[in-house]
């Protein structure tokens, strides 16, 4: 008979400190099973360091053995063996399989990888962060999925600690991780394009988060074009994001990642009431409400960045009005409301 609840298999990356959303999710999902369930009822898989990716599959094999349900988080890489591992041998154990989706690329992932297209559909439960790919699925034939948005323990501002501050240069920020990516570069030209023809600082650009180790050199180069209003402000503490972004105008999401699912910055944000001005990836819609919790552009056009922004100098009473919606909107990705939704034996 299994001994424990739960077994988890995810990006955690002990001992070190990894700020990517995979890691971030996976951590932060097992810290709510264990005040759920206790750290007694659940065994943990760390799939980081490739080097041990023979220990990883006898460690399923044991989860399998000792846990009534399991759950796995991987990337790309792991989707290509993970799943189908789990599935066969589950074939002798019976125990309930569940997938939690990291961002929204996996449907055209499984387009081209058809064993694990096929094995998905033995699992339990596929944890989709948004209806979008949830709706995504069900085309494929999935009536399995379950939509669990992200989620994130931050203590929301009061609203009478929300900035409501109008007075220029408007102070926007980025807190993601640093990769080209992520549009950094596209927000930087923009902001100091604005600067530049208003002839004034209209606007100030702050940048935290960590860099991508594949991707410093990009950065640095970028850093060396900033000018004075633009700065690189390092990594920020897990628990003083709300408090970091209370300081802030309005938060500025360019991504050019069309596949996102709910990242954690705008959850991170909405806590602190910060409106979004963002691109418009695929699943946007999910997370983002025009005119009432951000702004959106179309998505990979830094022109249409440019006139929004400046349409949002023009008149930045329309992003304070929204602020209180946004902690409002917090609340919906806090992990007492989210948690529930998971469904186990």
């Amino acid at each position: 008979m299994p001994t424990k609840k739960i077994c988890i298999c995810g990006h955690f990356g002990f001992g070190l400190k990894l700020l990517n959303g995979q890691t971030i999710k996976t951590k932060i999902l097992y810290r709510e099973l264990q005040r759920e369930y206790g750290n007694n009822n659940i065994y943990v898989i760390d799939t980081h360091g490739r080097k041990n990716t023979i220990l990883l599959f006898f460690r399923l094999i044991f989860g399998l053995i000792i846990c009534r349900n399991i759950i796995i988080l991987p990337a790309q890489g792991g989707m290509l063996i993970i799943p189908l591992w789990l599935c066969l041998w589950n074939s002798l154990f019976r125990r309930k399989l569940h997938y939690v989706v990291i961002g929204g690329w996996v449907a055209k992932f499984l387009d081209q990888h058809r064993i694990t297209e096929w094995a998905l559909h033995f699992f339990h439960n596929i944890y989709c962060e948004t209806s979008t790919l949830q709706k995504e699925l069900i085309k494929r034939n999935y009536n399995n999925t379950v939509v669990l948005p992200n989620c994130k323990s931050l203590n929301i501002i009061p609203e009478d600690q929300l900035n409501f501050s109008t007075n220029y240069p408007l102070r926007l920020v980025i807190f993601s991780r640093i990769m080209k990516q992520k549009g950094i570069a596209d927000a930087v030209k923009t902001v100091a394009r604005i600067n530049k023809n208003k002839g004034k600082e209209i606007y100030t650009l702050d940048i935290y988060g960590q860099i991508d180790n594949a991707e410093t050199e990009w950065f640095t180069e970028l850093q060396n074009s900033f000018p004075t209003s633009i700065k690189y402000k390092g990594c920020v503490d897990f628990d003083k994001s709300v408090e970091t972004l209370s300081k802030y105008f309005a938060l500025v999401f360019p991504t050019r990642f069309f596949t996102e699912g709910i990242p954690g910055t705008i959850i991170d944000a909405y806590a602190a009431g910060l409106p979004v001005i963002t691109a418009q990836w695929e699943s946007y819609k999910d997370i983002v409400i025009d005119g009432e919790t951000g702004y959106s552009y179309k998505f990979g056009e830094i022109n249409a960045l440019e006139e929004l922004l400046i349409k949002i100098a023009d008149t930045p009473e329309n992003i304070v009005k929204i602020k209180r919606n946004c902690i409002m909107k917090a609340y919906d990705y806090i992990p007492q409301n989210v948690i529930p939704l998971m469904k186990f034996e």
